[in-house]
């Protein structure tokens, strides 16, 4: 693998694989905690906009540049980043490369457009709220980083999402769409270095002249200490519940990898999850249950969650209890051990398969640590992990007496 950053600044990593598809992204240090002094969902609806027309092409010129060529574009925002990706044959990531930097450094934002795009956004904020699993959610991180740049939610509201003008979108734009907050990962079977020559091509084109400066450092913004155990009375056909706390942030290396392992053994993907043998599998009373844990610059958030039935709903609470209590004061036999790091790896090698992981991943950890990780030093740093690191990650995580607790019944 290749990395390095062009005179412009933008940084980027070159990863040779594949056969026949190629993959890239463009990751922007621009999410949702970088909304201050513009209407909450901003950055959100940003993402959605830069496909509705560049100085060059019309917003169905963007939408079929790459379809014609049997590719596929795509983007998402988080609280921290916006992420514009392609996938292409090998033969056409030029053309891609050369899409992803237009759509960020041109956008004209017409005004048709726009409230085009705004009416696809309400109707998400609507259909959101409709689901009680995905709307529990961003209420309980609301909660959990009450005052803090996190508890903004990423769609907006409705309310500010109609706010939100042309000059606004352009501002924020020139604001947080600068090369040196940029990163351009590429997975593809081309030579690493032809690909490392169209990039610097790529970016010369797109921002002429320009001259790399250095990434400012984010302010670090410490994370409150709160605690709640609310019921919210929705009747719905059924209960949903979301029960965490905060959890160690990106930078913190041991814990965070404690936390991913302990958040895997609690409520991973597989069925033999400690909350999924007992929930689902043993008495059938929820059709799944998660424990995810998102890390951020400042902090991060570890949060179990399920849906049942009302009769079944003090069961599952009680369940989770006595789970978390455990979790709190035994320790994890060696086999047993063995056998959850063997499981994590096992996940993790899996998914890295996927070429458009692969480069989705890549640019994270360029843009989160300013290097790529590799697999073998995430081996490593999982296989480091003792009993007594998984203990201390569930008192800090889920202490007794103060896990937060949001009900919607």
């Amino acid at each position: 693998m290749i990395t390095g950053q062009t005179k412009e600044g933008v940084r980027y990593a070159v990863r040779q694989g594949g056969r026949a598809a190629a993959y890239c992204a463009l990751s922007i240090r621009c999410g949702t905690r970088d909304e201050a002094g513009y209407p909450s969902g901003i950055a959100h609806f940003t993402e959605h906009t830069v496909f509705r027309g560049t100085r060059h092409k019309s917003a169905s010129q963007i939408n079929s540049c790459l379809d014609r060529l049997g590719g596929e574009l795509n983007a998402y925002t988080t609280k921290e980043e916006i992420v514009i990706h392609a996938t292409v044959l090998k033969e056409d990531l030029r053309k891609a490369m050369d899409l992803l930097l237009e759509l960020a450094t041109t956008p004209t934002f017409p005004e048709e457009e726009i409230e085009t795009e705004r009416g696809v956004v309400l109707e998400e904020i609507i259909s959101y709220k409709d689901s009680p699993s995905d709307d529990i959610y961003d209420r309980f991180e609301e909660a959990l980083f009450a005052g803090h740049p996190l508890g903004t939610p990423i769609l907006g509201t409705l309310k500010s999402v109609k706010k939100i003008s042309t000059d606004d979108l352009k501002s924020f734009v020139k604001e947080h769409f600068i090369p040196s907050s940029m990163v351009l990962s590429v997975v593809s079977p081309m030579p690493e270095e032809k690909v490392e020559r169209e990039i610097r091509r790529c970016t010369e084109r797109w921002f002429p002249g320009v001259e790399g400066a250095p990434l400012e450092e984010r302010e670090s913004i410490p994370a409150p200490d709160v605690f709640f155990d609310k019921s919210i009375e929705k009747r719905n056909h059924e209960t949903n519940a979301v029960i965490g706390g905060l959890a160690p942030s990106l930078y913190g290396e041991k814990e965070r990898m404690a936390a991913i392992l302990l958040a895997n053994l609690l409520g991973g993907p597989a069925s033999n999850s400690m909350l999924g043998q007992v929930l689902r599998e043993k008495n059938g009373w929820v059709y799944g249950v998660e424990c995810s844990y998102t890390q951020y610059a400042d902090t991060g958030i570890m949060a179990i969650t399920f849906g049942c039935d009302r009769p079944n709903l003090e069961r599952c609470l009680a369940e989770t209890d006595r789970i978390l209590r455990k979790v709190r004061t035994d320790l994890l036999g060696p086999r047993k051990l063995k056998e959850a790091k063997k499981q994590l790896l096992g996940q993790l090698a899996i998914s890295s398969e996927s070429g458009e992981t692969q480069c989705l991943s890549i640019g994270k950890s360029l843009l989160s640590f300013g290097r790529v990780l590799s697999a073998e030093e995430s081996r490593q740093a999982i296989e480091s992990i003792t009993a007594e690191d998984l203990r201390e990650a569930a008192r800090k995580i889920f202490p007794e007496g103060k896990v937060c607790r949001l009900i919607y019944k």
